[in-house]
């Protein structure tokens, strides 16, 4: 097209920039890449063509080699395809694309519209004639070539740094510093306090709430959820494993939080949602799920009920059916008071001590780190071919099955009660600082409550709850 009163042609130039990995975290990448690209176009005019800047399109840390949708490029092609540009402007051609496939497609749009392929350091690309089409294409299996090689280079470090026990990069892990290895106290601490609150029943969402009320932030920068938590939790590296492409490939050389069994053992309570008191969603009620109805034995749900634009009154109700209900105000005081006065007494030690079986925690890890050495041993003599890959396998299913009952066992070694925190000073004081979760939690850990039919007439019923001290 010409200017209608210059007489030159004007050529609509696109501009297309692209950065793999903005580390600085402002775009200054691709403000680059589109300020080299504006002066080009100006370096291209002459007297006879104005190569003129009408659409610029970016992709901002985003690579071209991993496959993923850009959606900067797909627009220059949608701009291409409706005739809204006659020049791509680009800082290099790999910043176009880095696949032999998306080239032939990028060929496909700009050859029979002739579309110019100018960039910055790469010099042009004419498509519209065999020769051109060809020195593109041997660009791109260059690009493709190098980028595979600095992948492989990539891939080959951080198997060393993973064997090594190394930080293998990316992101802050919340607990260290950006480096890994360096841990934060204050957070060390927040995961020290949150795997006990998990084994002592605290719901996840509590522990996010109040780190968010702490100042704490996620390592990218945002709020914590319940999800979050549970992620951070999980985590082999809290426990100073080390893990690579999934696979745990042994020790870290980092600092930890929380020893094997604890760790284990929390990993276990979050996998398992059954031995989950309080569920992934947060409850509202104290006895909600927990007390029992008295006519049928199903757990009782809250609700709420209005009548004719009075006030809003909460209440349980059997959940198989509405043969039975009470005031949740009324009940909820009735059974922590009963709480309180029952840990108050001088024997509420005896009470709340369990005995169960105890784990040799020692035992069990010396079992472990056996188990492993025996399978680093096979798995080398089969590297070496000293067995073939069949007697392996045979001989590798009892260690195996030797590690995962180990596991399994540690797993089992940790348990917190949730009571114990309340006896020994001011039970009330205790009772009224813990969190709706921890309440449900000591609730379910001490007693059973039944709710029974009242007697007819106005009053509370006392008489009609039943609780049932767990020995």
């Amino acid at each position: 097209m010409e200017h209608p009163l210059t007489g030159r042609r004007v050529v609509r130039c696109i501009i297309y920039a692209r950065i793999s990995e903005d580390k600085e975290g402002a775009g200054l990448g691709v403000a680059r890449q589109v300020e080299d690209c504006t002066a080009l176009a100006k370096r291209l005019s002459t007297n006879d063509a104005e190569y003129r800047v009408v659409l610029i399109f970016e992709d901002n840390d985003m690579s071209a080699y991993s496959g993923k949708p850009r959606p900067g490029y797909q627009a220059t092609l949608t701009a291409l395809r409706d005739g809204e540009g006659d020049c791509v402007l680009a800082w290099h051609t790999d910043r176009l694309h880095r696949s032999p496939a998306e080239l032939e497609a990028y060929i496909d749009i700009c050859e029979p519209r002739r579309v110019e392929t100018r960039t910055v350091k790469a010099g042009d690309l004419d498509l519209t004639t065999a020769t051109g089409r060809m020195i593109a294409r041997q660009l791109g299996v260059q690009a493709r070539y190098e980028v595979e090689r600095m992948v492989e280079r990539q891939r080959r470090k951080r198997e060393e740094l993973a064997k090594d026990g190394k930080f293998l990069g990316g992101g802050r892990p919340f607990g260290w510093e950006a480096d890994g290895v360096t841990p934060i106290s204050v957070e060390f601490t927040a995961i020290r306090e949150a795997a006990a609150s998990v084994l002592s029943g605290a719901s996840r969402l509590s522990i996010a709430r109040s780190w968010n009320r702490a100042g704490f932030q996620t390592s990218r920068g945002s709020e914590w959820t319940s999800a979050g938590v549970r992620a951070m939790l999980l985590r082999p590296r809290n426990a100073g494993f080390q893990v690579h492409r999934g696979v745990s490939v042994g020790a870290g050389s980092w600092l930890f939080p929380l020893d094997e069994p604890t760790w284990r053992s929390v990993v276990a309570y979050l996998e398992n949602a059954s031995r989950q008191i309080v569920p992934q969603t947060e409850r509202r009620y104290l006895g909600s799920g927990i007390y029992l109805c008295g006519r049928c034995g199903s757990t009782l749900k809250a609700n709420q009920s209005q009548r004719r634009g009075g006030p809003v009154t909460k209440h349980y109700m059997c959940r198989a059916t509405p043969h039975l209900g009470r005031s949740a105000e009324l009940l909820d005081d009735h059974v922590q008071l009963a709480v309180v006065d029952r840990l108050s007494l001088p024997d509420a030690v005896d009470l709340i001590a369990r005995h169960e079986d105890p784990v040799d925690v020692r035992a069990a890890q010396a079992e472990l780190k056996d188990a492993r050495e025996t399978l680093d041993e096979l798995a080398a003599e089969l590297g070496a071919g000293g067995m073939d890959l069949r007697s392996w396998r045979v001989a590798s299913t009892g260690a195996k099955e030797r590690m995962a009952a180990a596991e399994a066992l540690l797993s089992r070694a940790v348990r917190v009660n949730p009571a114990l925190e309340l006896v020994g000073g001011d039970v009330e004081a205790a009772w009224r600082g813990l969190d709706l979760s921890r309440k449900r939690a000591v609730l379910a850990f001490l007693a059973t409550v039944t709710v029974l039919p009242a007697r007819r007439g106005p009053g509370w019923d006392s008489d009609a709850v039943r609780i049932d001290w767990k020995k």
